[in-house]
């Protein structure tokens, strides 16, 4: 059985090696959806802490995406030197800092954001904490969207663009790399890049569950005063998530704005939380396997369906946007998943075996 297993574990890594350059094959465009894929995938097993594990009902966890975002986009684009002279000086050729130095402050500042929200909510429960966490993530869209006067920040809803390209040990992921006559694509290098955050990202949030942390934010989440009744910390607990949560999300934004080199409000909407939350409840609430597999299918699947929605819209005669086909058909899979699959496409096997009798 463990030699299957191992068997098993080494063939889905050969595949995911592969798979960039077997995309390449049919365009840079599927490799970029996988690239978007494996952020999505970050961004759920985040939302899957907060949601999955404590029971934390999270609607503004967009925000935190926008954070990391947006602080690699100021430290990495000439947009702060060009408005304050002061930055100027200070840095004549530009301020173009390393990955090393923005991911982790990213990070650290959407983890702060995090414990800031959650502070306030901790006697919120479910439709309430919706509700706080939505106000939030469209508060911090809002600011975003306004912070360009009378002090431009963040170039309101322009955006900013010419953000570097992520660079890691001097070589840049925003070229392509030339091996003799094989050439891997740009969007491939990012995809390695991605691909290895995933992994990592797994492992921590796996050691998270099976630690006593992870079994006192499940407690929590299926009965809060029994877990204060059995001596639980329970606000520090739920702070504790929402902080780990957040920092997930800040990492996967200052990845989103390295690969994009453009971000701008727009990116950042409610609907992005819907989807990430959709993400972690199709996919299976609280089980690793099932929230990856559901971010898979929500981030792939409007893509592939732009193959769909064209052909429909040409059937109607360009009376239905293709756009709104395109989400018309997300929907209608989403509905019939749910009803099939109430627990999620791939729910936790150990859900509900207490309850099952002899």
């Amino acid at each position: 059985m463990k030699n299957n297993k191992t068997l098993q574990l080494l063939l889905i890594g050969a595949a995911l090696i592969v798979l960039p350059l077997f995309l390449q094959i049919f365009g840079n465009a599927w490799v970029r959806i996988a690239d978007m894929a494996l952020l999505y995938i970050l961004l759920a097993i985040g939302l899957n802490i907060v949601v999955g594990y404590a029971g934390l009902l999270d609607l503004g966890y967009v925000a935190f995406f926008a954070v990391g975002a947006y602080m690699y986009g100021l430290l990495s684009s000439p947009h702060l030197t060009h408005t304050f002279t002061s930055i100027a000086a200070m840095f004549p050729q530009g301020m173009h800092m390393p990955i090393w130095l923005i991911v982790p402050v990213g990070a650290g500042l959407a983890g702060l954001f995090g414990l800031l929200l959650g502070a306030p909510t901790l006697k919120l429960r479910g439709d309430y904490l919706a509700i706080v966490t939505l106000g939030f993530g469209e508060i911090i869209r809002v600011f975003m969207n306004n912070l360009d006067h009378p002090v431009n920040i963040t170039n309101g809803p322009k955006g900013l663009d010419q953000i570097d390209p992520i660079s890691i040990f001097g070589l840049n992921l925003g070229k392509k790399l030339m091996i003799g006559d094989f050439e891997i694509a740009s969007v491939s290098l990012y995809y390695y890049l991605f691909l290895s955050l995933v992994l990592f990202t797994i492992l921590i949030s796996h050691r998270l569950e099976i630690s006593r942390i992870g079994r006192a934010w499940m407690a929590i989440r299926e009965d809060e005063i029994a877990a204060k009744a059995m001596g639980l910390n329970t606000r520090n607990l739920k702070l504790l998530a929402f902080g780990m949560g957040a920092t997930f999300g800040g990492v996967s934004g200052a990845m989103f704005a390295g690969f994009q080199g453009f971000i701008s409000p727009e990116s950042f909407s409610l609907m992005e939380s819907v989807m990430i939350i959709a993400m972690v409840v199709l996919g299976g609430l609280g089980y690793l396997p099932g929230v990856i597999l559901g971010a898979i299918l929500l981030s792939a699947l409007p893509e592939v369906l732009r193959y769909v929605a064209g052909p429909l819209q040409e059937i109607t005669g360009g009376r239905l946007d293709a756009s709104i086909m395109r989400q018309l058909l997300v929907a209608l899979a989403m509905i019939v998943i749910m009803l099939m699959r109430p627990r999620g496409l791939w729910p936790s096997p150990e859900h509900g075996k207490s309850l099952k009798t002899k």
